[in-house]
């Protein structure tokens, strides 16, 4: 135990290092500053995670291919191995841009290292650069095949590290070009594009994105010889992150995309589970659990929670929580009023409707908001890990959480490492 605490302030002290090296600035991007969160009371989540998820010193990660299987969802819970998985993970959305340079290659290697070293078990980040710098996809169809070998180097480092990608395949956002940027095509090959929400419904535009798809899922990676549909460091394909189509309110475009995307994923690969990347959002297919919607406009963006987790191939649900961003800027006590009641609404909805686990898979606090204090951020981190908690000890669908980017800032990586090695040495003992 004395050894690991002293491993565990040896990496403290590296990525205080590293992120003080790294910036919010990168590269012609700006850093998503979404959280910032510690926690002086970690809640002892330990005796429902398995062994498999444990802390790996360096010298004993390997290519012990027996043990490295693919997670699967099985009822409201993820195995592997025969064994429950629970979600210990963060989100790092620039690690394909940060590999495709060989002078900050290496800072993809140092984080899944320490975030191995520790025991977090899942990241989640981007399989698309849509027609920005250094992007992966240039146009429909042709790729920049350095980025793309960059692609492959994140995931076989990942699996170097036993850290399992959730791997998004395209932005409703116009970062990383997004949505947008399928419309820009599409007005570029001669179709007359009003709006970026017809990235949803034009069957041109469909046609790229399953094209990308396909690219993707079908690529052998050149550090492993694996087909990406065939890698079990591959936790799941996420659809779109943050998928929105305000322009039907209905919520019937958005979830004919989901149905066909979801169907064409599965086509392609089986093996692997699929996620559509939601914010969580009711709408109007479950009237009387929009009341947990965090504002009225929150039911009038085109998704549906309940809805849009039952088309055929999604395999678990997510779910973001970013109170101050829905809310008010301005923190108070119905922030975490709401993310209590957010969090045990869609864990309700999944156990008892959908059937599957739910993971939220990203969730923080800015420091940036007016009256922002550590004292919240601990009340914050612990109102989410208690509910998992709950949820958890009686066998629930609260199936684990992702932090918000590590890129914003030192102090969320130090306390996801705390919180880690504490479940970790509880376990131990």
């Amino acid at each position: 135990m004395d050894t690991c605490k002293r491993c565990f302030i040896l990496s403290l002290v590296f990525f205080m290092v590293f992120f003080e090296d790294l910036g919010t600035n990168v590269h012609g991007f700006q850093g998503e500053e979404q959280i910032e969160t510690t926690v002086e009371d970690f809640l002892d989540l330990s005796p429902h995670f398995t062994t498999t998820q444990g802390m790996y010193d360096v010298e004993e990660v390997g290519d012990d291919d027996d043990d490295w299987q693919m997670v699967q969802a099985k009822g409201n819970q993820f195995v592997v191995n025969g064994q429950p998985f629970y979600v210990n993970g963060f989100n790092t959305y620039w690690l394909m841009v940060f590999a495709a340079d060989q002078s900050t290659r290496g800072k993809v290697s140092e984080l899944f290292q320490q975030a191995s070293s520790v025991g977090l078990t899942v990241c989640r980040t981007w399989a698309f650069n849509d027609g920005q710098w250094r992007a992966l996809q240039k146009s429909p169809s042709v790729y920049d095949e350095e980025v793309f070998k960059a692609l492959d180097f994140v995931v076989s480092e990942a699996k170097k590290y036993k850290i399992r990608l959730i791997l998004s395949l395209v932005n409703n956002w116009d970062a990383y070009g997004g949505k947008a940027q399928y419309v820009k095509w599409g007005n570029a090959s001669g179709l007359n594009l009003t709006s970026d929400d017809e990235f949803f419904s034009h069957p041109t535009l469909r046609s790229y994105y399953k094209s990308h798809v396909k690219a993707v899922l079908n690529r052998v990676n050149t550090f492993t010889n694996i087909t990406y549909k065939n890698d079990p460091t591959i936790f799941a394909w996420e659809l779109m992150n943050e998928p929105r189509c305000t322009s039907d309110p209905s919520g019937d475009t958005l979830q004919s995309w989901i149905a066909e995307m979801a169907a064409y994923v599965k086509s392609l690969d089986a093996k692997h589970m699929v996620e559509i990347g939601l914010e969580g959002f009711y709408g109007p297919s479950a009237p009387a659990r929009t009341q947990f919607n965090p504002n009225s406009y929150a039911t009038q963006v085109g998704t549906d929670f309940i809805r849009n987790h039952q088309a055929l191939g999604v395999d678990f649900a997510s779910v973001h929580i970013y109170a101050d961003s829905w809310i008010s800027p301005t923190i108070s006590d119905a922030h975490l009023e709401f993310t209590k009641s957010w969090m045990e609404a869609h864990i309700e909805d999944a156990e008892k409707y959908l059937g599957m686990p739910v993971i939220f898979s990203e969730f923080g606090v800015s420091r940036k908001d007016p009256g922002y204090n550590s004292s919240y951020r601990d009340t914050l981190i612990s109102t989410v890990y208690k509910t998992l908690l709950n949820s958890t000890k009686k066998g629930g669908s609260g199936a684990g959480s992702l932090y918000g980017y590590s890129l914003m800032g030192q102090t969320t990586w130090m306390t996801a490492m705390q919180l880690s090695l504490e479940s970790l040495l509880q376990h131990q003992t």
